[in-house]
């Protein structure tokens, strides 16, 4: 009775079979829909084990936990050593200094102290150029001009002492020596003056 009330879009002859082949068509129709695979592809990605376990953040968290565990162990012997013991501070300090340039100072230090030795070889090996006994032959003629030339003796400048008087004797010689000099100085003066009026007479005669 349904096809009787059925109204076709196109018109037809029969309207039973119009409304059959329709009938078809749709089912054929919604089957194909149900049936139908997507072109894109909306499914979750692919869940692996090793991303949702975290193997590498397990560890360190193992690594940390130990790492406590031992430290409280340790901290826990010190409470207890201390407890069995009168306990103490210990302030001593066994670190070394060190330096990266400890070799190399060394090895500078060895090349100067060779260096060194060296000359100071060289300086012991060398002959002076001056004689001390030269000198001491030279030194000692030297005092002896200087005793002969001297007014009084050396002993009075070596201890520093006051000179003594001149007696009238040694005053008396001094003075004729210095007149004597005196004396000899005018004498050759008056030659000079001589031989200078003899060249002067001489070269007016030739003239």
């Amino acid at each position: 009775m349904q096809h009787q009330a059925y109204q076709p879009v196109l018109p037809c002859v029969n309207k039973y079979l119009q409304y059959r082949w329709d009938k078809n068509c749709y089912e054929m129709h919604r089957s194909k829909v149900k049936s139908a695979k997507p072109t894109i592809n909306t499914t979750p990605p692919k869940t692996y084990g090793h991303l949702l376990v975290k193997f590498k953040k397990r560890q360190l968290e193992e690594e940390r936990i130990s790492r406590i565990e031992r430290e409280n162990q340790m901290l826990l012997d010190k409470m207890s050593h201390i407890m069995q013991t009168n306990g103490g501070v210990d302030c001593r300090n066994d670190y070394v200094k060190k330096s990266l340039g400890t070799e190399k100072r060394q090895l500078e230090l060895l090349r100067i102290a060779k260096e060194n030795e060296w000359i100071l070889q060289r300086l012991s090996s060398c002959r002076p150029r001056y004689s001390v006994h030269v000198w001491h032959e030279q030194w000692l003629k030297n005092l002896e001009l200087m005793e002969n030339i001297g007014r009084y003796p050396r002993l009075y400048t070596a201890q520093r002492s006051p000179l003594p008087p001149i007696s009238a004797d040694r005053h008396g010689k001094v003075e004729n020596e210095k007149y004597a000099r005196n004396e000899d100085e005018r004498s050759a003066r008056n030659e000079r003056k001589e031989n200078d009026e003899k060249t002067r007479v001489t070269s007016e005669d030739e003239a």
